[in-house]
């Protein structure tokens, strides 16, 4: 077979919608038939999925992105399809997971100077694999593909243009203005070899009537001799998002879900904590799909009396974010809460009675840590670390008592818990319930229909209101995606269709 052919994605900036083209892309391909696999040297995220290993048994950590390109693109996720992910703990610290695997926790700095040669070498290693065995390679860059200052040591973007030899696509985003300073000062700042591998440009976020950019893109073409491939209207395709940058900042837009025409009077709110350290906050993103459903992100120390349901998501350092929400008073707001409360991951972890052999965390402390007591379950550290994709028959209990059936996650985390008193089990080896409170290590329970729509059930009763009722179902958000990036010249691309 023929080596593939490398397209890679990059970018002006960080969230101008690089991760929505490559899946859009990888769709795309995939519906016409062209065997193609997504990819990321290198990804920073705490929003990862548990994927079997390429390099070996068992299962291993990537982000979330490559996760959902190789859905869209129609090929089981493996590590190799993003072979480096860095999870940010704090203090300019992050974990380093190679091949899938936890390396050790490390400074930016000390990364650099001792590991980057290794992660160099797996991320060459694994795009080499994937291209024996594809046609295409959808391959996603980080941030700007032009910061000078990592330029002898950008990864995920200068390193994969060149070992893969990739055609490059810059995508901008017009959204934020200066979309054309943007491009031609990113032409501007590459180093000449990368340059010449430039193929086309994608503007993302578009409103408006497009011929008043006609000129502009004229000029554009003109100036650099790259042409526009396409220009994409302002859409969201309702992918799961990369990591906390796009959360809604706080105190502004802070709801999810808030523009689906629900009339106020028929609505929920599900509160959600912001831990400093969350992870896999992807996690509500089912929830805030549904019609009436209002996801919304509070501050530690906000009062939760408008909410109606709270939910904990899970966090990159269970220890330091259960120090951080009881100084701020969210203990105290979630023993006196009265509604449903579920706890993902660490959220699990924190509703219990403490933590102990805290220091596996770094946080120096061996004592044990007080939880919020809302569960009867104790919780011990150790350097052990579960990643695992898995099936389970769920028993309702709890606020999704109205639920059970198959339902499919993931794990990842440190610690295990363990029961000090009478509990109902959601899964037999796993998670407690005690009334209306409920906690699992399952990452994506509300991505399994039976858990989601049981839990929106109960919330709308515990609350009192009527919840609206629904017509059809929405499209799927990977054709959403191919359909937003249907508009960018394949041929310029040349892909055989």
């Amino acid at each position: 077979m023929a080596r593939a052919r490398t397209i890679l994605v990059a970018g002006t900036a960080s969230h101008v919608g690089k991760s929505t083209v490559a899946a859009g892309l990888c769709r795309l391909l995939a519906d016409h038939g062209v065997d193609v696999a997504p990819f990321k040297a290198q990804n920073m995220s705490n929003n990862a999925r548990a994927v079997a290993r390429a390099t070996g048994d068992g299962f291993g950590e990537i982000g979330v992105s490559q996760h959902v390109q190789a859905r869209a693109a129609g090929v089981p996720a493996t590590t190799d399809h993003n072979p480096v992910l860095l999870k940010p703990r704090g203090e300019g610290e992050s974990q380093l997971v190679v091949d899938g695997e936890a390396v050790g926790h490390f400074a930016a700095g000390d990364y650099y100077d001792t590991h980057w040669d290794r992660a160099r070498e797996a991320a060459e290693a694994a795009h080499d694999r994937l291209a024996e065995n594809h046609d295409v390679i959808i391959a996603e860059g980080a941030g700007s593909i032009a910061e000078i200052n990592l330029h002898h040591r950008d990864l995920a973007n200068l390193e994969t243009a060149r070992f893969a030899d990739a055609d490059i696509v810059l995508v901008a985003d017009i959204e934020r203005g200066g979309v054309f300073a943007s491009l031609v000062g990113t032409l501007e700042l590459l180093p000449d070899d990368v340059r010449e591998q430039v193929v086309g440009a994608v503007i993302t976020k578009f409103r408006g009537d497009r011929s008043l950019l006609e000129d502009g893109l004229d000029s554009f073409e003109e100036r650099t001799g790259v042409p526009v491939l396409g220009v994409l209207p302002y859409d969201d395709p309702g992918l799961p998002e990369e990591d906390s940058v796009s959360l809604p900042a706080p105190g502004e837009a802070d709801v999810w879900g808030a523009d689906d025409g629900v009339p106020e009077d028929r609505t929920v709110t599900v509160a959600v904590p912001r831990f400093p350290r969350a992870s896999n906050v992807t996690d509500v993103e089912p929830l805030a799909r549904v019609p009436g459903v209002r996801v919304r992100f509070v501050p530690l120390d906000a009062s939760l009396d408008a909410a109606d349901a709270v939910l904990l998501t899970g966090t990159k350092n269970t220890v330091d974010d259960a120090l951080a929400a009881r100084e701020a008073g969210l203990y105290k707001q979630l023993r006196a809460f009265d509604g449903p409360v579920v706890g993902l991951c660490g959220g699990y972890q924190l509703l219990g009675e403490r933590l102990t052999n805290a220091d596996v965390e770094g946080t120096g402390d061996t004592e044990a840590i007080e939880g919020v007591g809302l569960l009867p379950v104790e919780t011990r550290f150790s350097p052990d670390k579960t990643v695992e994709a898995v099936e389970r028959d769920l028993s309702g209990c709890g606020p999704i008592s109205g639920a059970s059936g198959p339902v499919s996650g993931y794990e990842i985390h440190m610690g295990e818990s363990r029961l000090l008193g009478d509990v109902d089990r959601p899964f037999t080896d796993d998670g407690a319930a005690v009334e209306d409170v409920f906690g699992t290590y399952l990452h994506a329970l509300f991505e399994n229909r039976v858990a989601r729509e049981a839990f929106v059930d109960a919330v709308y009763k515990r609350a009192g209101r009527v919840r609206p009722e629904t017509e059809g179902q929405a499209d799927s958000p990977y054709e959403r995606a191919a359909e937003l990036v249907g508009e960018i010249d394949l041929d310029a691309l040349d892909v055989d269709l």
